[in-house]
């Protein structure tokens, strides 16, 4: 028996997807998601933590330097930001960053990071493009330079005389990782750690090589 035509015309329609952001909006949005998907997640109700992009609009750094990053990449993307600083400890002195974007501009907020770090992930992740543009030649290196940039400012360090690396719970930015040293032309390795993987590369030309790449002089 044949639809009638109202049956059809009632069916609802999905939203259209979102526009793929601009290459320099990209570049800052995803390092913003790699930055807060280096920090654990806070557990709710007594369940496991789940690693997402977005955190309530609130991110934890023990590291001034990465506070003071994701300030910055925050201030370009007109995303407003608090940053509280809180001290803690007896004998061994620590000090905790909080960013918090106001309620009003989360939505925005959570938005933008997670259409950052999908089209970041799949550009980096994502095999070579016979007859890619010019700007993806040259902006999927500077999107691996943020993955690792954020890594090494965020992420628990892993420094051994041999290697230089870093400690992640995301399974998806330890994979990033390991891709965007490749289009580095770097060689990584990913192995499990203690509840955690370990993503690094040699000590040598290899290190000098991730380091000059992410160094924040050619970033900004």
């Amino acid at each position: 028996m044949a639809l009638e035509p109202t049956t059809l015309l009632d069916r609802p329609r999905l939203p259209p997807a979102p526009p793929p952001l601009d290459w320099l909006t990209l570049a800052d949005a995803f390092e913003v998601a790699c930055l807060v998907r280096c920090t654990p997640p806070p557990a709710t109700d007594g369940r496991r933590p789940t690693v997402e992009t977005y955190r309530g609009g609130v991110a934890e750094f023990n590291r001034e330097d990465a506070a003071r990053r994701m300030r910055q990449l925050l201030g370009r993307l007109d995303v407003p930001v608090e940053h509280e600083l809180a001290t803690g400890g007896l004998r061994r002195r620590y000090e905790l960053h909080r960013l918090t974007v106001p309620r009003e501009q989360r939505s925005a907020y959570a938005t933008l990071l997670e259409a950052g770090w999908r089209q970041g992930r799949r550009e980096l992740l994502g095999g070579p493009v016979p007859g890619a543009s010019t700007a993806r030649r040259v902006w999927r290196p500077r999107l691996a330079a943020a993955a690792w940039r954020s890594a090494l400012l965020a992420g628990g360090r892993h420094v051994r005389r041999h290697i230089l690396g870093v400690r992640l719970i995301d399974r998806e930015l330890a994979a990033v990782l390991v891709r965007g040293a490749a289009l580095l032309d770097v060689p990584a390795l990913l192995r499990p750690g203690a509840g955690c993987f370990v993503v690094s590369v040699a000590h040598g030309p290899h290190r000098d090589r991730i380091l000059d790449s992410v160094a924040l002089a050619r970033a900004c």
